[in-house]
């Protein structure tokens, strides 16, 4: 089967209360199908360094920013066709390279075990970003419920709806099963906009009538903003040694 590896488009996130979604999905009917796939639940490893450097980065909006993760759109086996996806966003516009690999060979590639057993541009630009970051490690694990739907007049407009969304830091293997802390409140849908040009008029009109903001909703970043950071600051507080008075040396 083949899949898509270049994608160069603008992704445009928003959340939805269920009468939003319900509304935005009415809108849509006349333009747009679920794709085939119908409702699938997504697993994505996180890769970063030891300090988090990447998602650190990222949340603070730079201009420039850039991400590895390794995604299945089923629980894998060792077998199963998984995606090395190195993320760019540049300017508003995101530039997204992947590999189709089996989890095995994604696995030990990653963790520097052996080579990439494919040889193209693709994995030339993830060798050097490998390279660069040094010792990269899964970090987070991400699991959600999406819907996807693409146009019905053929172009590339693509629209997807994401709930469930969950994170953890244990058991961070793509054949696992899901579970983990929620990130969105109850009754909340991330909706994400997928789109190379303008948005068509009909969804402008939904979006208005609905008083539907732009959001920079990212959920790794909301993983370490709520989950990891958190650990992180109680396991400092944890070793902090209380100094008295007494124990103050001056030269």
């Amino acid at each position: 089967m083949a899949f898509q590896t270049v994608f160069k488009r603008y992704e445009l996130k928003y959340l939805l209360s269920e009468a939003q979604k319900q509304a935005v999905n009415t809108a849509m009917a006349p333009y747009m199908k679920l794709d085939r796939y119908g409702r699938t639940t997504i697993r994505n490893l996180y890769f970063d360094t030891d300090d988090y450097r990447l998602v650190r980065r990222s949340i603070e909006r730079p201009v420039y920013k850039e991400k590895l993760r390794v995604r299945s759109y089923a629980q894998a086996a060792a077998d199963s066709t998984v995606f090395v996806e190195l993320k760019k966003k540049y300017q508003s516009v995101v530039y997204k390279r992947r590999l189709a690999l089996s989890e095995h060979e994604a696995m030990r590639w990653l963790y520097g075990k052996s080579p990439c057993p494919v040889k193209s541009q693709i994995s030339d630009e993830i060798e050097y970003f490998l390279q660069y970051y040094g010792k990269l490690r899964p970090r987070a694990f991400l699991s959600y419920e999406r819907e996807a739907f693409y146009a019905l007049d053929g172009s590339d407009f693509r629209v997807t709806f994401d709930e469930q969304i969950l994170s953890r830091q244990s058991n961070l293997s793509l054949c696992a099963e899901t579970g983990g802390h929620p990130l969105l409140n109850d009754g909340m849908t991330l909706m994400e906009i997928k789109c190379s040009g303008g948005i068509p008029l009909w969804m402008t009109h939904i979006l208005t009538e609905q008083k539907l903001y732009k959001t920079s909703f990212s959920k790794y970043g909301s993983a370490y903003e709520r989950l990891i950071f958190p650990k992180l600051n109680h396991s400092i507080q944890e070793i902090r040694i209380p100094i008295s008075k007494e124990a103050v040396c001056y030269a």
